[in-house]
């Protein structure tokens, strides 16, 4: 189902790349620092789940088999919260955007303070969470509508910016917008990858920050139809 975003077109796409980019900074951790997983794309954990299942393969699937039902599960719960709320858009996407920095911040403090650590089991809690904060954001980003901005997958639109591309014959519509996705979710792996040579907790903590600023203009930026 498609919702109208409660806030103008530019604000609503400036708030989906936002989140993009946060998506760009967890995926980062999550495959450099948590395992071969994906917390966003869930396209990456179907694929190591094909590796896995081919004979003589030594892939550790723990991590995958914890992320993809977590992300699917959240889904499910999402799409019902969507339709609880109905037409009050605004008060849905920040109910979402709250959850997913509650989530971040727990994160933050609970591997900072050395509660969850990255190299035993209890990074599984840390992969099923951040499942749960990206299986929120994704289904609910996607219900604006803009197909560029899932905010966590990018194969469509990269398949859109060739196909409709001057060189293919296209008018080369959205090209600017597509382009932007692409490297939005770029720049927050280099981010996420750079600080986490040094740092992870804190990687959480600027990823809540930004989802925070995407939720400010979803509450208070200028309504939809104003100029």
């Amino acid at each position: 189902m498609a919702v109208a975003s409660p806030v103008s077109e530019r604000s609503t796409v400036a708030a989906l790349l936002l989140l993009t980019f946060a998506t760009g900074l967890a995926d980062a951790i999550s495959i450099l620092v948590l395992g071969h997983v994906f917390v966003a794309n869930m396209t990456g954990n179907v694929i190591f789940l094909g590796f896995w299942l081919a004979p003589r393969t030594s892939i550790d699937l723990t991590a995958v088999v914890v992320a993809l039902p977590t992300f699917v599960c959240t889904t499910i719960v999402s799409g019902r919260l969507a339709r609880h709320f109905d037409r009050r858009t605004r008060a849905w996407i920040s109910t979402v955007l709250a959850a997913e920095i509650v989530l971040l911040v727990a994160l933050s403090v609970l591997s900072g303070a050395g509660v969850l650590h990255y190299h035993d089991n209890s990074k599984l809690i840390m992969i099923g969470m951040l499942a749960v904060t990206f299986g929120l954001q994704h289904s609910s980003a996607r219900q604006f509508g803009i197909q560029e901005l899932s905010t966590t997958v990018l194969t469509s639109t990269i398949v859109s910016l060739g196909l409709d591309s001057h060189l293919a014959g296209g008018t080369g519509e959205r090209e600017k917008l597509r382009f932007s996705v692409v490297l939005t979710m770029c720049a927050g792996a280099l981010v996420g990858a750079t600080m986490s040579r040094f740092v992870v907790a804190p990687v959480f903590a600027v990823t809540a920050a930004v989802v925070a600023t995407s939720l400010l203009i979803f509450r208070y930026g200028p309504k939809a139809g104003s100029s």
